[in-house]
Formats: C-alpha cells, structure tokens, sequence
C-alpha cells in the first residue's frame, strides 16, 4: 500500500499582518468611494464606479497574494500570469458589482442577497484562480467541505459588508462608526481567504510544471505589489476627499447663490423698503422701493447718503440708536420721517437686525423702513377720540358718582329705617311675646286680686313710655273704681261714675289729644298730657277700662299700637269673665241655691278638712246639727213659699249668730249643721243655746201675717269626746238631736260619751248611715 506524502509549509507572519492591513484599507476605501459613486451622476458616476472598482478590487487581490506569499513551502513557486491577471479581473468585477449595488436610491432584502452572492462569489472565484495560478512540483488537492464553508463565509461577509457600505455612503467625514464598519471588513476578509488555503493540501508530484508564462515573485515583489496597491488606494481615498470637497464648495456655492437670488427677489417683491449694511454701518444694498420713493441713486444713498432724506428734526435720535446698536450688536427700532421725491415727508418704521455667524460675529446688517404714515394719521385720529371720549366718560363718572352718591345717601337713609323698623319689629316681637306670656298668667289666675296684680305688672313692660292705671266696675256697676297704676299715673280720683269717662258709654278706645277740649273725660281732668281709654270687654260687658297717659318724652301716643292696648284690655277682660265664670260655677257647686248656705256636698269637705286639722293641733272642733220645730206645720198652714221664707230668715239668723271662722251648711229639709273650729264641747253648747233664743226673738211675716214663733232644736258634739272621724260626729250630733226632739224640742242636747253609743236610738243609726 502507498502511503501519501504531503507538504507542510509555514506561514510569515508579517506578510500575514501586512495582507490584513491591505484588506483594512481596502475596506475603507470601499465605504468613502461607496459615498462618492452614489453622489455622482451621468459620465463622472461611471469613473467613479470603475475607477472604485479597479481600485477595491486591487485592494482585494493585492491581499489575497500577500497572503499567499506568505505561506513558505519547500518547493519552488512560481506563478502563471495570465491566470493571475484573470484573478485580478474577477477581485474588480466583485468590487464592481457591490458599488453598484450599494450605490442605489434603496436596497431591498432581494437586491443586498444578490449582490452579497455576485460578490461573495467573485471573491471565492479570485482565491481559487488565483490558487490555480500556482507553478509548483506538487499537487493541490482541496478539502470540499472546507472550501464550501470558504464560499460561504465569502456571501456572509459580502452581506455584512454591502450593508455597512450602504448606511454609511452618505457619511462625508471620517466618523467613529465608518473606522468600525472598516475595521470590521478588513478583518473578515482575510478570514475567508485563510479559510480557502486551509482547505488546500499540497502532495509532491513527479512531474514538473510547466514554466510558460510563469513568474516567481521575490520580496522585493512583495513589495511592489504591496506598494502598488497602497498607492492605488491611497489615490482613490485623496480622489474621493477631493471630490468630496469640491463638491462641498459648489453645493455652498450654489446655495449662496440661489439664497442672493432669493433675497433678491424677495426684496423686489416685498413693497417695503429693505437694505443691508457693512458690520461697520455702511449700507450697501437698497431695495428698489427705497430708490422709487426717495428718487435717490444707489450712489448717492450708499453708506451714509441716506441720511440726506431724513427729516431735520429726526436726524439726531435716528442715527444715535444706529450707533446704539451698531455697537451693541442689538437690533433696534426708532420712527423717522423720510422726505419722498416729491418732497413731502412721511413716517416711517425703521427697523434693524444683526445677522451672526456661528461664532456669533455680526456679520451683516439688514433692516427695513415700514410706512406708517396711515397709522400714524389714526393713531392722531384715535387719540383725539380717545380725548373726546376720556371727557365724556369723566362727564359721564362724574354723574354716576353723584347719582351713586345719592342712591348711596338714600340706601343709608333706607337702612336706618329698616334698622329702625327692624327695631320696632323686635320690641313689637318682644311686647307680643310678653303679652302672649300675660295672657298664659292670666288663664292660670284664680282670683281678681291675681289678675290685677299681673295686669299691673306687665303693662309697664308691654307700654313702657306711657302711664296707665286700671279701673273696674263695682258689682252694682254704679262705681268705677281704680284698683292699680303704674309709672306715676295722674288721676283726679280714684273712683268715677261710668257716665264721666266716654270709653265706657260708647263702648270704644277714646283718645284725647292733649289741649284738645272737644270730648275730654271728666274722670282725666287736670290731665295735660294726651290719654286714651279702652274699655275692658268681655262677652259684650263692660267690666272697667284702661287708661293710658302719654310722658314729656313721648309726648303722643302711637296709634299703630292701639291694637296692643286693645288686645291687653280684652286679655284682662276676659280673664276677669272667667274668674266670675269660676267663681259663679263654684257657688253653685257648694252653695244651697234657696238658703245661700253651704251645701251637704261643701259639709262633707269642710268637716273632713276640719276634723284632719284638730287631729293636727290636738284642738277641739264643735259640731251643731239644729233642726226646725214643726216645719210641716208651716208648710201645710202657709205653703211651700212660706216654708221657703222662713228658711231663709233661719239661715241669715244663723250666720249672722257665728264666728267668721264657722261654717254652717243646709244638711237638707229644715236641718242645719254648725261647725265650730277650736270650740270645745262647752263652747259649743253655749254658742248653741245663743243660737236657739236669736231664733226664739225672730219675728216671721209672710204676705202681711205672723206666722207665729219659730223654734228649733239642737243636737251638740265635739272632737274628740264624741268621736275622731266625721262619721261619729256626725252620728254623735245628730243622736243628741234626736233626744232633744224626743224631750219636747226647742231645747240643746248634748250628746252621750262614746260607751253610750250602744243604747243610741235608731234613728241616730239611720243618720249615721246616710252620712256614710
């Protein structure tokens, strides 16, 4: 079996380095050409394309033998010429190819695929041809896997690199970015082309090559070819930054070109005046409305000729704010008059601004004169309406003063009043509610001593600046008497006939006007001061009235508070009614309506109260229970009238026979009952034996005839020898009663001691029944 010898060579170092400098600078050349192809149009975009082309692509190809050469083998190497020159040709149709492409308005995702495989293809077909070049005694064989992965690597950097070529085309200057995207290139390049002679293998061969065309390539090729390719390179970057600059100057060029036209043009079309000036303040450039208007040339306005138009009177302040800002490098504004070629003058707006540089120099000067003589005219026009109008609206103020003035005066003077108002209406409020309050008094008074007492007390209160007093009428109404007064009330008497105050015969208040003589009231004479009466009316009565007085300080009397005084008289009227009403109710309840005594109902309350009040004080109380002798006799002989005279004599008989502290009450029929506070038993007999001779002296006429003696029989008990409760007593008197009776009458009986009661008669029993 033959085994297979292979040659092992070594690889120099600095020629590797030098072939990945070439390759760096053939990158970058290819992104500053990319930007100068794609400025470029028509023929000039042609050279630049095959001039670019050329170049990169002997860029490329100077790398790729570089690289080659630096593999050392221990056989000679030549070189066959014609093949390295289509090598070479394929390194500039690659290179020619991606300027192409990345020379284009847009790149699709299409067009950056195909142009990384034309490339990418180019440059593997560069490496091999070149390697086909190779006049050697040795027989290179290829590692296909090896040389698929170089092909690839070819299209990928080919991809990488038509894209940082695109997006940095337009950079015109050497950026951070555009070193980067070469640094990049220029390294994956030689990747590929070490990656292509690693997939080669060299096996000795006994057969010699064939020498035609061949060339073996020294150092000093090296060198050449080197120095050739940074040549060419170099050119095509000082090519392209020439190109760059010139192509910055015409662009700034033209644009200052276009913008003088444009100014120009504006400063035609604008119907202002414009005009430049030096840094220094020499104007150079008018517009042709200044020369329309002034009828000036350019010669006579240039620098300060201008100035000869300018109204006398603002020469002077023009021209210090030009110096003003001149020097200063703000821009200013000032009105000046300038004198047309007709010669009359007009006001204009003058107005300048710096124009800088970007260091913030001045470096020209341009301003504008605005006609405002129009504006001037209505701004006379305006501030002489102004004027007229300032007078009238100070005419007019001045009368909205007054007025506001007067209405001020008038709502002040209104305020008083309702303070005022609101015064009285608060004392009113208080007056009613002191009148509601008197009213609710006078409902819960029991007597007419109380409802006076009250009367007087609230009218002082109610009728503060007025003095009054009160009269009512006696019961046979013959008399009115004064029964209060208050705040030193003048009264010629204290009581009058009714016939001498008009109040009480008409019926209604009655006012008196001081020193009026017309109607005075006899009862008020002596009384200066003006006065009314109100008559105090109840249910139609007339009951007394109300005299009111008027005071030095409030000499009349108010009439809107007649409704206040009325309503005080009808309030103490009506009370009155209901305590005669009450007490009327109450006699009736617990008086006898024939005799005017106390009835049984009264007996039973009075004695209950009585007995309760000795047991107290540890007193005596005496109890007389007197009945009439033979009253069916009367009845029958003269008639129930005469029986009913005869009861009432016994019955005035016996209160006028008693102590003012006694009671005596109808028990019923013709009996009576006495009750004796603090009377012992003897006391009581003795004030009943008094009682039975009055009666005995007592003369009795009916119609003209004597009806005869009457006399009466009485039955005596006392507390608490004859028992401690009303029933006993009561039981106790009327058993005493009863002997006396039954002993002939017209005679006092006393009643036995308490261990008697048993042998007491039944008709005693029947009493004390009845009572209970």
């Amino acid at each position: 079996m033959n085994s297979t010898i292979l040659l092992s060579g070594s690889y120099d170092y600095r020629l590797v380095a030098l072939s990945v400098v070439l390759a760096l600078f053939a990158s970058y050349a290819a992104l500053d050409l990319a930007g100068r192809v794609t400025a470029a149009h028509g023929w000039v975009r042609a050279i630049w394309l095959s001039g670019g082309a050329s170049a990169m692509g002997l860029g490329i190809w100077a790398m790729h033998y570089v690289g080659m050469l630096a593999l050392t083998m221990p056989m000679p190497v030549s070189y066959h010429l014609p093949t390295v020159v289509l090598s070479l040709l394929a390194a500039i149709g690659a290179s020619g190819v991606a300027l192409f492409v990345v020379s284009r308005a847009k790149m699709s995702a299409g067009q950056g695929i195909a142009g990384s495989v034309v490339m990418g293809g180019g440059i593997a077909a560069m490496h091999y041809i070149g390697m086909t070049a190779m006049r050697c005694p040795a027989v290179i064989v290829y590692d296909r896997g090896i040389v698929a992965l170089s092909i690839a690597l070819a299209i990928v950097i080919s991809f990488v690199a038509l894209h940082l070529t695109f997006r940095l085309r337009d950079e015109n200057r050497t950026s951070r970015r555009k070193v980067i995207s070469a640094l990049v290139m220029g390294s994956a390049i030689p990747l590929m082309q070490y990656t292509g002679m690693w997939a080669a293998t060299f096996q000795p061969s006994a057969v010699a090559p064939d020498p035609t065309n061949a060339i073996g390539i020294s150092a000093l090729g090296v060198v050449a070819i080197s120095g050739s390719s940074f040549l060419v390179l170099g050119v095509a970057i000082a090519s392209s930054l020439v190109d760059r600059f010139v192509m910055v100057q015409k662009d700034d060029l033209k644009m200052a070109r276009q913008h003088e036209l444009y100014f120009r043009t504006l400063a035609e079309t604008v119907p202002e005046i414009m005009w430049t000036a030096t840094p220094d303040g020499v104007d150079d450039y008018f517009n042709p409305k200044w020369f329309d208007y002034t009828g000036m040339t350019f010669e006579q306005s240039w620098g300060t000729g201008w100035t000869a138009v300018v109204h006398p009177d603002d020469l002077a302040p023009c021209l210090a704010s030009w110096e003003n800002a001149r020097r200063s490098g703000e821009s200013y504004d000032v009105q000046y008059r300038l004198r047309g070629k007709d010669g009359a003058y007009r006001w204009f707006l003058g107005r300048a601004n710096p124009i800088r540089s970007p260091e913030g120099k001045v470096v020209k000067w341009f301003g504008t004169c605005t006609d405002i003589e129009n504006q001037k005219q209505s701004q006379q026009i305006l501030e002489e309406q102004i004027l007229e109008r300032t007078i009238q609206l100070g005419e007019t103020n001045t009368r909205l003063e007054e007025e506001m003035l007067e209405k001020d005066c008038a709502r002040k003077e209104l305020d008083q009043q309702n303070a005022h108002m609101m015064k009285d209406l608060e004392k009113r409020s208080e007056r009613a509610t002191m009148l509601a309050k008197m009213g609710e008094l006078l409902q819960s008074c029991v007597s007419l001593e109380e409802v006076v007492a009250a009367a007087l007390g609230f009218a002082p209160k109610i009728f503060p600046t007025a003095r009054g007093a009160m009269s009512l009428l006696n019961a046979s109404r013959s008399l009115a008497e004064v029964c209060g007064s208050w705040t030193g009330c003048q009264l010629a008497a204290m009581e009058f006939e009714p016939i001498s105050c008009w109040a009480l015969r008409t019926g209604h208040p009655h006012l008196v006007v001081a020193g009026d003589s017309t109607a005075p009231c006899a009862h008020a004479s002596g009384v200066k001061h003006t006065y009314l009466c109100i008559p105090i009316l109840a249910q139609g009565e007339t009951l007394g009235i109300l005299h009111l007085q008027a005071t030095d300080e409030e000499p009349q009397l108010n009439a809107s508070e007649l409704s206040f005084k009325t309503t005080f008289a009808a309030q103490v009227g009506l009370s009155i009614t209901n305590i005669r009403l009450r007490e009327a109710l109450r006699t009736q309840s617990v008086r006898d309506a024939l005799t005017g005594l106390y009835n049984r109902r009264y007996l039973e309350e009075v004695l209950e109260r009585e007995v309760r009040r000795a047991s107290r004080a540890a007193q005596s109380l005496g109890i007389l229970m007197i009945d009439l002798d033979h009253f069916k006799k009367f009845n029958d002989t003269y008639g129930h009238d005469a029986g009913d005279a005869v009861l009432r004599e016994i019955a005035v008989s016996l209160t006028k026979g008693i102590r003012a502290e006694d009671f005596v009450c109808r028990f019923g029929g013709e009996e009576f009952v006495v009750i004796l506070p603090t009377a012992d038993l003897a006391s009581s007999q003795a004030r009943a034996e008094r009682l039975r001779l009055k009666t005995k002296e007592l003369t009795m006429l009916h119609q003209g005839r004597s009806m005869g003696m009457i006399t009466i029989s009485v039955g005596v008990a006392a507390f608490p020898e004859h028992g401690e409760s009303p029933k006993e007593l009561m039981a106790a008197a009327d058993a005493a009663l009863y002997e006396a009776k039954r002993g002939g009458r017209d005679q006092v009986v006393t009643a036995a001691e308490k261990k008697d009661e048993e042998l007491a008669v039944p008709a005693a029993a029947e009493s004390a029944a009845s009572w209970s």
